[in-house]
């Protein structure tokens, strides 16, 4: 089968078919028998329900499908749902029996008829409902049976599966939101306040149009010995006509060529995104993109993130980086004076030839635990042992020597690796053994139980018999669990172990503690038995397991601990904390669980333990989730409860009303899974949500769908005046990313989907930081500059005709010459202010790094709103009576140095045209923050063009070529060679600009503002460069321990010895320890060993690559501020 349209790359087979009956009907499929029975290849918008596909190892799921058969034993296929909720760890999924048995037998799966009957299509990822019909039994399906669109197939040669689902239908595509016109909210005020200039024009021309009639009226009748009227002209046909002349006069006030000038200035903008050099991402060779010219000053409004955790916070790399064993605390590395070392690329790492079956892509610094292993040590074996044995990991080895591991969770793929390091090599395993080889030798241990993993036990343990016939139980999970486990006499043990956890839980490690118990055979006898009676009990079948499980662990022997690091994307947590200086409120929405989640959350320094609260909603029916929301909103808003309406409230125009940021003391953080966020978003609920989580520092999502991501999004954008951008990088976080107001996509391990549906890609989380703080403030600050600037020239420009009109006799006589009138907005004024939206910054992209809060006042619409647009009018009109009346008093009644009259119409003209654009050019440059040269020789060149087209369209030759189009032969050598008429343009400019200046300082003096501030502190190190900022390491110093987090479900140890996993016959293995090529799933990143579920290369830094500082630290707030 082929990808739609846009992906030509072959993907799977379908049966050849020509049914009599192959419809879907709403809730049941058909399968009879088909007439012909052959494979062919179709692309995905081919693939209708009822079509049997076969689909082969790494290729895309292409539909939702009812799993038939597959090339594994007992019907497994392994699949990778990275696309659906971020998760790279792979997942099991089986056939039924009746189908299962077919095989890959083309004419069996043809000839096979029967019927599904199933659920509607819907948006539910983790839920399933139907049953399958053949010859007259019915079976159950659910979602274990069912491959959803968007997975990918794994370690399965493969499958047959029939299609339930296609195209809009499937789950996936439910969960897509709809791709919707994405507008700023700049573009929004211009629409009003374009029809309200409309609406002034109009309001102007009346006025005008009434003087008139007034005028002619009263004093036209003298007028008409050398103007005579028209026939059936009178006063009020007269007024009517001149309304339509001013329209046509007074236009320019209309902003018609703003639009144009806003898409190139947007599209300049971008190109800064696009050739931005500290946004690429030089190992996986890629650059920053602007995918959309229309939204760059959106990008300096953002109040609200909404991320994605795997993938994009995250490398979904586990790293095994330090050990607690036996007291002793390992992975740090020491210097010859007993000083602890920083560990970096250039450190030494442990030499690993000793191991042939090592990875060697696995990196460890510390040497005395390699010694301590190869002296035999007991405990460091033990606990190397009880890594290599307990977990539920599979082991491939196609090639002998190459060994791939595919675990259910990153955290136990990267301890495995560990053991396999140190000489404990998990080789292969079936439902009753797990073979390992222990320094060279091979020994292989019976698997005797698996006490799984569940949210309540934090722990997993097995029981399993050496080859010298010992019983024993290895045991791993959260510490809380295991120490409550333990024989008294490991206190002491207990007490060093401690302070090595939260050691290992202050620089942000997962921990987990070991432990281990040898058993007597025969009450292991007696356990074992009441163990099958409990496994197979109709009734309460958990709750016995669980007492049989609590049972056998007591009075463990701890061996030591583990620290994991759940390895970040680089400058993650410096990122996050730029942000919130800058006020942007970041939600984590992940597909993730909860503890995972949470982990995350302490790593990036979202959650701290400092925080005064912090909230976790759980609950399983509605009114439990509304209790937990109003119990955690009557912590934080004490005695506010009863005056609360969370009920949504609309406005006249039935729109929702805009709920206000509200105070809060103290800092919050908010977890709620996606079961009973489901609750929240109803109506009902929504608004309490909404206030509940705005009063918290950090809110995060965990369990959620596509489509929760999505309404959790909308949800903010209908109540809160803010903007919104939501950034993730998998096809999970799609709908996420189409909803918000700016949606960017990670071009990462997850595919391309965000990607092609965001506005903006870049490679790295921390690149964000750059794209807002410093382009999107850029491009907000430069639009914003321009629209002032672009009404004032246009409205001072205008209005100077509305004061002509009163001395003219409201003849709709133009004040300008027409040439001028044409070249305004063409030449003289439109290089400038397109330089200063192009080229202007306050400051450079280091201090608006160094200080976020420059990023404020563009959430809070400071630079252009309502109340900016009315300041700017007022201005204008201000600098239109200066314009005018100034130009008119100064030439009533003045003669020229000769003593002829200087009081004409085109001297006059001449002189208010040139007053006009020497003030524009001079305000631009008070407007100007950063002079370039460009911008220099836009100004300065627009002015030399004025001048030089005024005289050469005002000479004597261009009279003699056209006497009509350039009837002001003359005026400007006759005007502009007059003292008077300079110190009237000085005198006009100065008084336009005078109040903008005394404005603008007694502002600073009295009110500054943080942009003021920053750009004093830029003027007083001109001298000098700045000094570097004091940056200091972010380190976490809390005593909180992650309580392990395994990743993979509850219930996946049954799988392990229920001989459904079973895989193809091994290759023949030696046992001796001799050098093979290997060609692992693994490969380094940091300081150790990165676990990559998906068995691809993983990308590490660079040697060529600098790393910026803002990566690697974060600002000293700076006590000026």
């Amino acid at each position: 089968m082929q990808g739609q349209t846009a992906d030509p790359v072959p993907q799977g087979t379908a049966l050849d078919k020509q049914p009599s009956c192959q419809t879907w009907r709403g809730d049941s499929v058909n399968m009879p028998p088909f007439t012909s029975s052959r494979l062919r290849s179709e692309k995905w918008m081919d693939v209708h329900v009822g079509d049997i596909i076969k689909l082969g190892n790494n290729q895309f799921v292409t539909a939702d499908l009812l799993l038939l058969s597959s090339s594994e034993p007992l019907n497994l296929v392994y699949i990778e749902t990275a696309e659906l909720d971020g998760e790279t760890n792979l997942k099991v999924k089986q056939a039924v029996t009746v189908t299962g048995d077919m095989g890959d037998n083309i004419h069996n799966l043809a000839s096979f008829n029967g019927e599904v009957c199933c659920e509607p299509p819907n948006n539910r990822l983790d839920r399933f409902t139907g049953t399958l019909t053949n010859a007259g039994q019915k079976y159950s399906l659910d979602n274990d049976k069912i491959l959803l669109r968007g997975c990918t197939l794994r370690n399965t040669e493969w499958c047959f599966g029939l299609v339930l689902f296609g195209g809009p239908e499937t789950k996936l595509m439910q969960n897509c939101g709809k791709t919707t016109f994405k507008r700023t909210s700049i573009d929004r005020l211009m629409n009003v306040l374009v029809l309200c200039i409309f609406g002034f024009l109009a309001f102007m021309c009346t006025i005008l149009a009434i003087g008139n009639r007034i005028w002619e009226q009263l004093w036209g009748s003298e007028f008409t010995a050398f103007l005579p009227r028209q026939g059936g002209v009178d006063a009020s046909f007269s007024g009517f006509l001149t309304f339509w002349s001013y329209v046509i006069i007074l236009n320019t006030v209309v902003p018609i060529s703003l639009y144009v000038s806003v898409e190139v200035i947007r599209l300049g903008n971008s190109f800064y995104i696009d050739w931005d050099r500290k946004m690429y991402h030089a190992s996986s060779d890629t650059p920053a993109k602007a995918r959309t010219t229309t939204l760059n000053e959106e990008l300096g409004q953002i109040k609200y993130i909404f991320s994605d955790k795997t993938g994009t916070l995250t490398q979904n790399i586990m790293t095994f980086n330090k050990c607690s064993i036996n007291g002793k605390s390992y992975g740090d590395v020491f210097g010859y004076t007993g000083q602890r070392l920083e560990i970096n690329e250039h450190t030494d790492t442990v030499d690993w030839s000793f191991n042939p079956l090592a990875d060697h892509h696995f990196s460890f610094h510390d040497h005395s635990l390699v010694e301590a292993v190869k002296l035999k040590s007991p405990e460091v074996q033990s606990f190397f042992r009880l890594l290599a044995l307990c977990h539920t990991v599979m082991a491939e080895e196609k090639i002998e020597g190459e060994l791939l591991y595919q675990a259910q969770s990153p955290d136990e793929g990267a301890l495995v690796t560990a053991a396999r390091n140190f000489g404990f090599v998990f080789r292969s395993r079936t439902p009753e053994s797990v073979t390992i080889v222990e320094m060279g030798e091979q020994h292989s241990y019976e698997l005797l139980a698996i006490l799984d993993f569940n949210n309540v036990r934090k722990r997993m343990s097995v029981i399993v018999r050496s080859p010298e016939g010992k019983l024993c139980l290895y045991c791993k999970g959260a510490d809380t669990m295991v120490y409550e486990r333990l024989h008294q006499s490991c206190t002491k043990l207990m007490d060093v172990t401690t302070e090595h956890l939260n050691e290992f839980a202050g620089e942000g490690l997962r921990t987990l503690a070991l432990a281990y118990k040898d058993l007597d055979e025969e009450y292991f006898s007696w356990w074992k038995q009441r163990h099958h009676e409990a496994s197979t009990a109709l009734e309460d079948r958990e709750d016995k397991l669980d007492l049989l499980y609590e049972e056998i662990e007591k009075d463990l022997m701890l061996l030591g601990a583990t620290a994991i690091e759940d390895k970040l994307q680089d400058g993650v947590p410096q990122t996050i904390e730029q942000l919130a200086k800058a006020d942007i409120k970041i939600w984590v929405l992940t597909g993730d669980k909860q503890e995972t989640a949470e982990n995350i959350g302490y790593s990036c320094n979202m959650l701290r333990e400092e925080m005064n609260d912090i909230f976790i909603v759980s609950a399983n029916n509605p009114d439990d989730v509304r209790q937990e929301l109003r119990n955690a909103w009557s912590t934080m808003k004490p005695g506010a409860e009863e005056a609360a309406n969370f009920m949504p409230e609309r406005t006249l125009g039935n729109k929702p009303k805009v709920v206000r940021d509200e105070e809060v003391n103290g800092e919050y953080g908010l977890i709620i899974n996606g079961h009973s966020l489901a609750f929240a978003l109803e109506r009902s609920m929504e608004l309490l949500l909404l206030r509940t989580a705005c009063l918290c520092k950090t809110v995060i999502c965990c369990r959620v769908t596509p489509l929760q991501k999505a309404q959790v999004v909308e949800l903010v954008k209908k109540y809160k005046q803010a903007v919104t951008l939501a950034i993730g990088d998998g096809a999970n976080d799609v709908s996420m990313i189409k909803a918000a107001h700016i949606g960017v996509g990670i071009s990462g391990q997850e595919g391309m989907q965000a990607v092609l549906s965001s506005d903006y890609s870049f490679a790295q989380f921390r690149f964000l930081e750059r794209l807002l703080l410093v382009h999107g403030r850029w491009s907000y600050l430069r639009m914003c500059k321009f629209l002032r600037y672009f009404f004032y020239k246009n409205f001072t420009f205008t209005f100077v005709h509305f004061w002509y009109a009163f001395f003219c006799g409201f003849s709709a006589q133009t004040v300008y010459d027409e040439w001028f009138i044409t070249l305004y907005n063409l030449v003289y004024t439109a290089l400038p202010v397109l330089g200063m939206s192009l080229f202007d910054q306050d400051v450079n992209d280091m201090w608006s790094s160094q200080h976020p809060q420059l990023y404020i006042p563009g959430q809070m619409n400071q630079y252009f709103s309502k109340t900016a647009f009315f300041k700017c009018s007022l201005h204008s009109v201000y600098s239109s009576v200066v314009l005018f009346f100034i130009p008119f008093a100064a030439m009533c009644d003045t003669v020229r140095d000769d003593g002829r009259d200087i009081a004409d119409y085109q001297s006059f003209a001449l002189l208010a045209q040139t007053c006009l654009v020497i003030t524009v050019c001079l305000q631009l440059g008070l407007d100007l923050s950063y002079w370039t040269a460009v911008n220099q020789f836009f100004v300065w060149g627009s002015l030399a063009m004025y001048f030089t087209v005024t005289f050469t369209m005002y000479s004597n030759g261009s009279y003699l070529i056209s006497p009509a189009s350039f009837p002001f032969i003359g005026t400007a050598r006759n005007s502009l060679n007059q003292p008077n008429v300079w110190l009237t343009i000085l005198l006009s400019a100065i008084l336009c600009v005078l109040p903008v200046v005394a404005y603008r300082f007694l502002l600073i003096q009295l009110r500054p503002t943080i942009n003021d501030k920053v750009m004093f502190k830029v003027r007083q190190a001109k001298a000098a460069p700045p000094p570097p900022a004091r940056r200091a390491r972010i380190r976490r110093t809390s005593s909180r321990r992650s309580g392990y987090a395994f990743s993979h479900a509850a219930g996946y140890g049954d799988l392990v010895t229920s001989n459904r996993f079973l895989r193809r016959p091994a290759v023949t293995r030696s046992t001796a320890f001799t050098p093979l090529g290997r060609t692992t799933g693994f490969s380094p990143t940091g300081r150790s060993a990165g676990y990559s579920p998906t068995g691809n290369a993983l990308n590490s830094r660079p040697q060529d690559v600098e790393v910026t500082s803002l990566q690697m630290y974060r600002t000293v707030p700076d006590p000026a501020f």
